[in-house]
Protein backbone atom coordinates (compact mmCIF):
# COMPACT_ATOMS: atom_id res chain seq x y z
CA UNK A 1 0.00 0.00 0.00
CA UNK A 2 1.50 3.67 -0.38
CA UNK A 3 2.11 5.53 2.05
CA UNK A 4 0.85 8.88 1.71
CA UNK A 5 -2.51 8.88 3.20
CA UNK A 6 -4.08 10.96 5.68
CA UNK A 7 -4.37 9.59 9.02
CA UNK A 8 -7.35 9.60 10.88
CA UNK A 9 -7.95 9.81 14.66
CA UNK A 10 -9.75 8.59 17.51
CA UNK A 11 -10.33 11.80 18.73
CA UNK A 12 -13.61 13.16 19.89
CA UNK A 13 -15.56 14.73 17.42
CA UNK A 14 -15.36 18.82 17.44
CA UNK A 15 -17.52 21.04 15.69
CA UNK A 16 -16.23 23.22 12.96
CA UNK A 17 -17.11 26.39 10.72
CA UNK A 18 -16.44 27.38 7.50
CA UNK A 19 -15.29 23.52 6.24
CA UNK A 20 -17.16 22.97 2.41
CA UNK A 21 -17.48 19.53 2.22
CA UNK A 22 -18.38 17.69 -1.73
CA UNK A 23 -20.37 14.40 -1.37
CA UNK A 24 -18.84 13.37 -5.05
CA UNK A 25 -22.08 11.68 -6.77
CA UNK A 26 -22.99 11.09 -10.45
CA UNK A 27 -25.54 12.56 -13.44
CA UNK A 28 -27.97 9.58 -12.40
CA UNK A 29 -28.10 10.36 -9.08
CA UNK A 30 -27.27 14.26 -8.90
CA UNK A 31 -28.54 14.84 -5.13
CA UNK A 32 -27.06 11.83 -4.04
CA UNK A 33 -29.39 8.68 -2.79
CA UNK A 34 -31.66 8.91 0.12
CA UNK A 35 -29.51 7.45 2.57
CA UNK A 36 -26.29 9.93 1.59
CA UNK A 37 -28.60 12.96 1.66
CA UNK A 38 -29.55 12.08 4.97
CA UNK A 39 -25.47 12.64 6.04
CA UNK A 40 -25.75 16.04 5.64
CA UNK A 41 -28.07 17.12 7.85
CA UNK A 42 -25.85 15.32 10.48
CA UNK A 43 -22.89 16.84 9.38
CA UNK A 44 -24.51 20.24 9.66
CA UNK A 45 -24.67 19.43 13.80
CA UNK A 46 -20.95 18.99 13.38
CA UNK A 47 -20.28 22.16 11.91
CA UNK A 48 -19.72 21.48 8.47
CA UNK A 49 -21.55 22.38 4.88
CA UNK A 50 -21.94 19.69 2.87
CA UNK A 51 -23.55 19.42 -0.37
CA UNK A 52 -23.87 16.36 -3.42
CA UNK A 53 -21.30 17.58 -6.23
CA UNK A 54 -20.76 15.65 -9.55
CA UNK A 55 -17.50 14.77 -9.81
CA UNK A 56 -17.18 15.09 -13.50
CA UNK A 57 -19.04 18.65 -13.90
CA UNK A 58 -16.97 20.72 -15.86
CA UNK A 59 -18.54 23.68 -14.09
CA UNK A 60 -17.47 22.71 -10.36
CA UNK A 61 -15.31 25.53 -8.49
CA UNK A 62 -13.27 22.81 -6.50
CA UNK A 63 -11.70 25.73 -4.57
CA UNK A 64 -14.73 26.21 -2.85
CA UNK A 65 -14.29 22.76 -1.29
CA UNK A 66 -11.85 21.37 1.97
CA UNK A 67 -12.76 18.37 1.88
CA UNK A 68 -14.20 15.44 -1.06
CA UNK A 69 -15.93 12.35 -0.22
CA UNK A 70 -16.91 9.40 -2.48
CA UNK A 71 -20.27 7.94 -2.31
CA UNK A 72 -22.49 7.69 -5.45
CA UNK A 73 -19.82 8.38 -8.22
CA UNK A 74 -21.41 4.69 -9.47
CA UNK A 75 -20.09 5.86 -13.17
CA UNK A 76 -16.69 5.96 -12.80
CA UNK A 77 -16.02 2.51 -14.08
CA UNK A 78 -17.59 3.27 -17.23
CA UNK A 79 -15.31 6.27 -17.40
CA UNK A 80 -12.08 5.07 -16.44
CA UNK A 81 -9.94 7.18 -18.12
CA UNK A 82 -11.33 10.46 -17.66
CA UNK A 83 -11.77 9.39 -13.79
CA UNK A 84 -7.74 8.98 -13.57
CA UNK A 85 -7.08 11.80 -15.52
CA UNK A 86 -10.08 14.14 -12.46
CA UNK A 87 -7.82 12.12 -9.84
CA UNK A 88 -4.93 13.55 -11.00
CA UNK A 89 -6.65 16.96 -11.30
CA UNK A 90 -7.58 16.88 -7.91
CA UNK A 91 -4.33 15.65 -6.48
CA UNK A 92 -3.26 19.35 -7.59
CA UNK A 93 -5.82 21.04 -5.32
CA UNK A 94 -6.68 21.73 -1.77
CA UNK A 95 -9.07 19.65 -1.72
CA UNK A 96 -8.15 16.68 0.33
CA UNK A 97 -9.99 13.03 0.09
CA UNK A 98 -11.27 11.13 2.65
CA UNK A 99 -10.80 8.05 1.98
CA UNK A 100 -7.54 9.35 0.55
CA UNK A 101 -6.44 9.51 -2.65
CA UNK A 102 -3.61 6.75 -2.80
CA UNK A 103 -6.57 4.44 -1.18
CA UNK A 104 -8.87 5.59 -3.64
CA UNK A 105 -6.51 4.63 -6.68
CA UNK A 106 -5.24 1.43 -5.40
CA UNK A 107 -8.50 0.15 -4.77
CA UNK A 108 -10.16 1.22 -8.03
CA UNK A 109 -8.40 -1.88 -10.19
CA UNK A 110 -9.45 -4.97 -8.62
CA UNK A 111 -6.02 -6.99 -9.31
CA UNK A 112 -5.41 -5.60 -5.35
CA UNK A 113 -6.96 -8.73 -4.93
CA UNK A 114 -3.72 -10.63 -5.92
CA UNK A 115 -1.50 -8.85 -3.95
CA UNK A 116 -3.60 -9.73 -0.80
CA UNK A 117 -3.79 -13.14 -1.80
CA UNK A 118 0.01 -13.44 -2.22
CA UNK A 119 0.06 -11.86 1.24
CA UNK A 120 -2.22 -14.56 2.45
CA UNK A 121 -5.58 -13.49 2.71
CA UNK A 122 -8.05 -16.02 1.80
CA UNK A 123 -9.80 -14.55 -1.67
CA UNK A 124 -12.15 -16.10 -3.72
CA UNK A 125 -10.27 -18.08 -6.29
CA UNK A 126 -9.18 -16.00 -9.25
CA UNK A 127 -6.90 -16.06 -12.72
CA UNK A 128 -5.81 -12.05 -12.97
CA UNK A 129 -5.56 -11.62 -16.65
CA UNK A 130 -3.90 -8.35 -18.08
CA UNK A 131 -5.09 -6.84 -21.28
CA UNK A 132 -3.49 -8.26 -24.32
CA UNK A 133 -4.20 -8.17 -27.93
CA UNK A 134 -3.25 -11.88 -27.87
CA UNK A 135 -5.20 -13.84 -25.89
CA UNK A 136 -3.73 -16.95 -24.05
CA UNK A 137 -5.06 -20.59 -23.56
CA UNK A 138 -7.74 -19.71 -21.69
CA UNK A 139 -8.75 -23.42 -21.16
CA UNK A 140 -5.56 -24.82 -19.48
CA UNK A 141 -5.78 -21.53 -17.05
CA UNK A 142 -8.89 -22.74 -15.58
CA UNK A 143 -8.54 -25.08 -12.77
CA UNK A 144 -9.88 -28.86 -13.61
CA UNK A 145 -12.12 -28.60 -10.19
CA UNK A 146 -13.48 -25.39 -11.57
CA UNK A 147 -16.69 -26.25 -12.54
CA UNK A 148 -18.06 -22.28 -13.07
CA UNK A 149 -16.62 -19.43 -13.80
CA UNK A 150 -17.58 -15.28 -13.31
CA UNK A 151 -16.15 -13.75 -15.60
CA UNK A 152 -15.31 -9.66 -15.00
CA UNK A 153 -13.48 -6.57 -15.89
CA UNK A 154 -10.82 -5.81 -13.29
CA UNK A 155 -12.73 -2.37 -12.54
CA UNK A 156 -16.08 -2.43 -12.73
CA UNK A 157 -18.96 -2.36 -9.95
CA UNK A 158 -22.77 -3.64 -9.74
CA UNK A 159 -21.62 -6.69 -11.94
CA UNK A 160 -21.01 -4.82 -14.78
CA UNK A 161 -20.36 -6.66 -17.58
CA UNK A 162 -19.87 -9.95 -15.29
CA UNK A 163 -21.39 -13.33 -16.59
CA UNK A 164 -21.59 -16.99 -14.62
CA UNK A 165 -20.27 -19.32 -17.70
CA UNK A 166 -20.21 -23.08 -17.15
CA UNK A 167 -16.90 -24.89 -18.02
CA UNK A 168 -18.94 -27.40 -20.47
CA UNK A 169 -19.36 -24.44 -22.33
CA UNK A 170 -15.98 -23.60 -23.10
CA UNK A 171 -16.26 -21.94 -26.65
CA UNK A 172 -18.78 -19.20 -25.07
CA UNK A 173 -15.94 -19.02 -22.60
CA UNK A 174 -12.93 -18.75 -24.84
CA UNK A 175 -14.65 -16.40 -27.15
CA UNK A 176 -16.17 -14.16 -24.39
CA UNK A 177 -12.55 -13.97 -22.29
CA UNK A 178 -11.42 -13.03 -25.99
CA UNK A 179 -13.20 -10.34 -26.43
CA UNK A 180 -12.94 -9.04 -23.04
CA UNK A 181 -9.33 -9.58 -22.42
CA UNK A 182 -8.72 -7.45 -26.00
CA UNK A 183 -10.43 -4.23 -24.68
CA UNK A 184 -9.02 -4.60 -20.71
CA UNK A 185 -8.03 -6.29 -17.71
CA UNK A 186 -10.13 -9.18 -16.00
CA UNK A 187 -10.66 -11.46 -13.34
CA UNK A 188 -12.01 -14.94 -13.90
CA UNK A 189 -13.29 -16.58 -10.56
CA UNK A 190 -14.64 -19.56 -9.34
CA UNK A 191 -17.93 -19.60 -9.03
CA UNK A 192 -18.92 -20.30 -5.44
CA UNK A 193 -22.82 -21.55 -5.19
CA UNK A 194 -23.16 -20.21 -1.49
CA UNK A 195 -23.54 -17.32 -2.64
CA UNK A 196 -26.66 -18.76 -3.87
CA UNK A 197 -27.82 -20.57 -1.06
CA UNK A 198 -26.24 -18.42 1.51
CA UNK A 199 -25.63 -15.11 0.18
CA UNK A 200 -23.26 -12.76 0.40
CA UNK A 201 -22.17 -11.06 3.16
CA UNK A 202 -21.23 -7.11 3.27
CA UNK A 203 -19.65 -5.98 6.95
CA UNK A 204 -19.41 -1.85 7.33
CA UNK A 205 -16.48 -0.41 9.34
CA UNK A 206 -16.07 3.21 10.64
CA UNK A 207 -12.44 4.24 11.27
CA UNK A 208 -11.87 0.47 10.87
CA UNK A 209 -14.37 -0.69 13.77
CA UNK A 210 -17.14 -2.87 12.53
CA UNK A 211 -20.29 -1.05 12.43
CA UNK A 212 -22.94 -3.02 11.11
CA UNK A 213 -23.52 -6.06 8.35
CA UNK A 214 -26.16 -7.05 5.78
CA UNK A 215 -26.47 -10.36 3.70
CA UNK A 216 -27.45 -10.11 0.11
CA UNK A 217 -29.18 -12.51 -1.37
CA UNK A 218 -30.30 -13.08 -5.35
CA UNK A 219 -33.18 -13.97 -6.42
CA UNK A 220 -34.09 -17.32 -7.82
CA UNK A 221 -32.27 -18.04 -10.84
CA UNK A 222 -29.78 -15.35 -10.78
CA UNK A 223 -26.21 -14.98 -9.15
CA UNK A 224 -26.24 -11.26 -8.74
CA UNK A 225 -27.00 -9.89 -5.24
CA UNK A 226 -27.28 -5.93 -6.18
CA UNK A 227 -30.87 -4.86 -5.47
CA UNK A 228 -31.29 -3.68 -9.23
CA UNK A 229 -31.40 -7.45 -10.10
CA UNK A 230 -33.64 -8.38 -7.49
CA UNK A 231 -31.34 -9.47 -4.78
CA UNK A 232 -32.42 -8.89 -1.18
CA UNK A 233 -30.97 -7.88 1.72
CA UNK A 234 -31.01 -8.29 5.47
CA UNK A 235 -29.34 -7.55 9.09
CA UNK A 236 -26.98 -9.86 9.59
CA UNK A 237 -24.77 -10.56 12.39
CA UNK A 238 -21.50 -11.75 11.48
CA UNK A 239 -19.91 -14.59 14.26
CA UNK A 240 -16.62 -14.00 15.49
CA UNK A 241 -14.57 -15.59 12.93
CA UNK A 242 -16.23 -13.62 10.23
CA UNK A 243 -15.27 -10.47 11.97
CA UNK A 244 -11.76 -11.37 12.89
CA UNK A 245 -11.24 -12.58 9.14
CA UNK A 246 -12.62 -8.88 8.19
CA UNK A 247 -10.64 -7.05 10.66
CA UNK A 248 -7.79 -9.16 9.45
CA UNK A 249 -8.49 -7.69 5.72
CA UNK A 250 -8.23 -3.93 6.74
CA UNK A 251 -5.43 -4.19 8.90
CA UNK A 252 -3.92 -5.36 5.98
CA UNK A 253 -4.40 -1.88 4.44
CA UNK A 254 -2.19 0.15 6.45
CA UNK A 255 -3.50 3.45 5.60
CA UNK A 256 -6.34 4.19 8.46
CA UNK A 257 -9.91 3.99 6.70
CA UNK A 258 -12.80 6.51 7.30
CA UNK A 259 -15.14 4.27 5.85
CA UNK A 260 -15.07 0.82 4.33
CA UNK A 261 -17.21 -2.73 3.59
CA UNK A 262 -15.38 -5.79 3.10
CA UNK A 263 -18.31 -8.42 0.99
CA UNK A 264 -17.38 -11.82 1.13
CA UNK A 265 -18.90 -15.52 1.23
CA UNK A 266 -18.48 -18.44 4.06
CA UNK A 267 -17.85 -21.52 2.69
CA UNK A 268 -16.00 -24.62 4.26
CA UNK A 269 -16.87 -22.24 7.12
CA UNK A 270 -14.32 -19.78 6.08
CA UNK A 271 -14.54 -16.60 4.85
CA UNK A 272 -13.11 -15.68 1.18
CA UNK A 273 -12.90 -12.31 0.45
CA UNK A 274 -14.83 -11.18 -2.79
CA UNK A 275 -14.00 -7.10 -2.65
CA UNK A 276 -12.63 -4.60 -0.01
CA UNK A 277 -14.80 -1.43 -1.10
CA UNK A 278 -13.03 1.55 -0.04
CA UNK A 279 -14.67 4.24 -2.80
CA UNK A 280 -17.74 4.46 -3.14
CA UNK A 281 -20.05 1.72 -1.20
CA UNK A 282 -23.34 1.44 -0.68
CA UNK A 283 -23.03 1.31 3.26
CA UNK A 284 -26.42 0.20 4.48
CA UNK A 285 -27.47 2.70 6.22
CA UNK A 286 -30.85 1.34 6.77
CA UNK A 287 -30.16 -1.27 8.34
CA UNK A 288 -28.18 0.17 11.63
CA UNK A 289 -29.72 3.29 13.89
CA UNK A 290 -28.15 6.18 13.57
CA UNK A 291 -25.94 5.13 10.87
CA UNK A 292 -25.48 8.35 9.49
CA UNK A 293 -24.00 10.04 13.16
CA UNK A 294 -21.74 7.16 13.18
CA UNK A 295 -20.31 8.46 9.30
CA UNK A 296 -20.55 11.93 10.19
CA UNK A 297 -18.43 11.67 13.68
CA UNK A 298 -15.96 9.15 11.68
CA UNK A 299 -15.51 12.26 9.32
CA UNK A 300 -15.01 14.73 11.55
CA UNK A 301 -12.75 12.83 13.95
CA UNK A 302 -10.87 12.45 9.97
CA UNK A 303 -10.85 16.00 9.99
CA UNK A 304 -9.87 16.96 12.98
CA UNK A 305 -6.45 16.17 12.45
Amino acid sequence: MPDDVIRASVLPCVKYTNMNIALLTCYAFPNLTEADQKLIPELALLGFSAEAVIWDDPEVNWKKYDIAIIRNTWDYFQKTSVFYSWLEKMNETSCSFINPLSVIRWNMHKFYLREMSDAGILVIPSLFLPYTSTPQDIKSLIPSDWSQIIIKPAISAGSYLTELMDIKDMEAIIIKYGNMVAERDIIIQKFIPEIVRNGEISMVFFDKKFSHAVVKKPKSGDFRIQSQFGGKYQAFIPDANTLNAAQDILNYVKSDLIYARVDGIISDNKFYLMELELIEPDLYMDFIPNGQVRFAESISRAISM
